[in-house]
């Protein structure tokens, strides 16, 4: 339960009780200071209080904007200040600080909330405001101030703020123009009737594995359903957020099911598509992965180079001011939108091709499109990072070290490398993990399966991954890019050699083993999108960072017979899977885990 104390001169006719207590607060009136000094007192510790005035005038959302939302510890607006547990200390100190400054005096005129949010401010406090934009939330000095503030909370509609506040700014073309103007409303009409966005999100996946299911059957009938359930789960994506930004429903097990779900769909409807596709004698199993391949290599490139220069100095650049001056001409926001291909375009394409063309000829179109939009977005980011003037921080070449993902090997390379009187003459980063991914790549596909000179040059790359990602901090221009290139040397090697192997049911494993590693890569995005840090260390070391497990696929490769290499394959695909879910699950459903919600991909 919540509790709020109400300060100050009660105000005939004012609804402030009736809307607090529709917001979930048990309401007590303080006399003075030194009355809501002890009302506060007696409030458990690990329950959220909130310091409201009782001449405040504004609307219910904003009230709920300002004192309800769980992500905040402290959190306030005009006449209204609140923490939870977390910020309950900061809010007692600052209590305190006005009761003594105020000698226990009565609070008939100061506006008692907002000096405690001057003190908390002044201690450093962090201090949530939320952007209320046409909303009212004010105190009122006189009456007709009063009279006025309640005209302006009159003339605008709070429900129908609250409506288009539930969706995102930044969102697609397809989205926005044919998803949102709906769903909405499907958000509405879900939380008027308790559901929760876990609820939703959970309804989205299984739509989503019923469409991949249906995909399956490899029959018209079969592509066209699946062509329409995909839709309806991407409704369903778009109404959880939605949902959860309409009741502020913020929560750390729905930051994980929102941050996982998305891929858990898609790459499951490609299995779907591969399946149906062997049912009428087609193998596009390759197809499938390279398209599972490129696609978490692009949202790796996304995520590397945002964590880069995120907080980076001098963060301008010609390229960067000519995507501003763009951005002043409508229409070429949302054909720049459009081009890379985000979700909502990329998931109606999948469903429109899906449903009248086959799946060899989906994957074909979706990797084209999304090579396309890989190559658009990259190189963008490429001439902004080698014409920006910026200093990378210590916490972003930190946050792009775990993104890299080394292994026992590597750091062991890395700590022998690093004795060496000449290390910092090794080279750049990037340059390094350039040449060890073109290397090991260009010899998988050329030396054939089987070949033990694989190893050598597996061995020579964890060499190169060490020099890339474990001597030097990654505060290059393009260290960015050191990440997704270890993302295409592992993944594009079990690809390759899958695809050599040429034995049923080699690229299907393959396809399991990418999508255990792909998971354990997003997780860790999520964690430091959060800030809570990359996944243990423990757990990086028992599934062999990404050099080990490169080198341990190339030596399953030279030492089995192709069909032993599959059963390998699977063994290490369910391994993976099992120790990285379990972690996974356990953190976030932690009283450690970030209480988020993801407002979307870039791509």
């Amino acid at each position: 339960m919540s509790t709020a104390i109400l300060t100050g001169q009660p105000v005939p006719g004012s609804s402030i009780e009736d809307d607090l207590r529709s917001l979930g607060f048990d309401v007590r009136v303080a006399g003075d200071v030194a009355d809501a000094e002890t009302l506060l007192a007696r409030v458990p510790g690990d329950e959220r209080v909130a310091v409201v005035d009782t001449r405040f005038v504004g609307h219910l959302h904003a009230l709920r904007l300002g004192l309800t939302d769980p992500r905040f510890p402290l959190a306030a607006v005009s006449g209204a200040v609140t923490a939870q547990a977390a910020g309950r200390q900061a809010l007692t100190r600052a209590m305190a600080r006005e009761n003594s400054a105020g000698g226990g005096a009565a609070v008939a005129v100061d506006n008692l909330a907002d000096r405690i949010v001057t003190a908390l401010d002044a201690d450093g406090a962090d201090v949530h405001r939320p952007e209320l934009g046409s909303l009212v939330a004010e105190v009122p000095a006189d009456p007709q101030a009063r009279n006025e503030a309640r005209q302006a909370v009159t003339a605008v509609d709070d429900e129908a703020v609250r409506l288009k506040s539930a969706v995102k700014s930044h969102d697609g073309f397809f989205t926005t123009f044919f998803i949102s103007p709906y769903s909405r409303y499907i958000a509405r009409w879900c939380a008027r009737r308790g559901l929760t966005p876990n609820q939703v999100t959970t309804a989205s996946l299984l739509t989503a594995l019923i469409a991949a299911g249906c995909a399956a059957t490899g029959t018209r009938a079969g592509y066209v359903a699946a062509g329409i359930l995909l839709i309806c789960s991407f409704v369903l994506d778009c109404t959880d957020g939605q949902l959860a930004r309409y009741s502020l429903q913020y929560s750390t097990l729905g930051a994980w099911l929102d941050a996982t779900f998305d891929r858990a769909k898609e790459y499951a409807y490609y299995a779907g598509l591969a399946l149906g596709a062997a049912r009428g004698g087609d193998d596009v199993w390759a197809l499938a992965l390279g398209a599972m391949v490129l696609q978490t290599c692009r949202h790796v490139v996304d995520f590397s180079f945002n964590e880069a220069n995120h907080d980076a100095t001098a963060n301008t650049s010609p390229t960067a001011a000519l995507s501003g001056r763009l951005d002043s001409v409508g229409w070429t926001v949302w054909l720049r939108r459009m081009i890379v291909l985000p979700i909502g375009e990329r998931w109606a394409m999948i469903a429109v091709l899906t449903a009248v063309t086959t799946p060899r000829i989906t994957f074909y179109v979706l990797l084209i499109g999304c090579a396309f939009a890989a190559t658009y977005t990259t190189a963008g980011r490429v001439l902004r990072s080698l014409t920006r003037k910026a200093q990378r921080t210590d916490r972003a070449a930190q946050a792009l070290a775990d993104l890299a993902d080394s292994g026992p090997l590597a750091e062991g390379a890395g700590a022998l490398l690093r004795r060496l009187p000449s290390a910092h003459r090794l080279g750049s980063p990037f340059l390094a993990a350039l040449a060890g991914t073109a290397m090991l790549l260009g010899i998988a596909a050329s030396e054939g399966y089987g070949n033990a000179r694989l190893v050598a040059f597996a061995v020579l790359y964890v060499a190169v991954s060490a020099v890339a990602a474990t001597v030097r901090p990654l505060k290059g221009a393009l260290d960015w890019l050191v990440p997704p290139l270890f993302r295409a040397a592992e993944y594009c090697t079990v690809l390759i050699l899958a695809a050599q192997a040429d034995v049923n049911g080699a690229l299907p494993a393959a396809f399991g083993l990418v999508a255990a590693v792909a998971y354990h890569h997003y997780d860790t995005v999520y964690r430091i999108r959060g800030n809570a840090g990359a996944p243990p260390a423990w757990l990086v070391r028992a599934i062999g960072g990404q050099e080990g497990r490169t080198l341990l696929v190339t030596v399953l490769a030279a030492l089995l017979t192709a069909s032993q290499f599959k059963v390998a394959l699977t063994v290490l695909a369910v391994a993976v899977a099992l120790v990285v879910l379990v972690e996974s699950i356990r953190f976030w459903v932690s009283a450690g885990a970030p209480a988020v919600h993801d407002e979307g991909e870039p791509a």
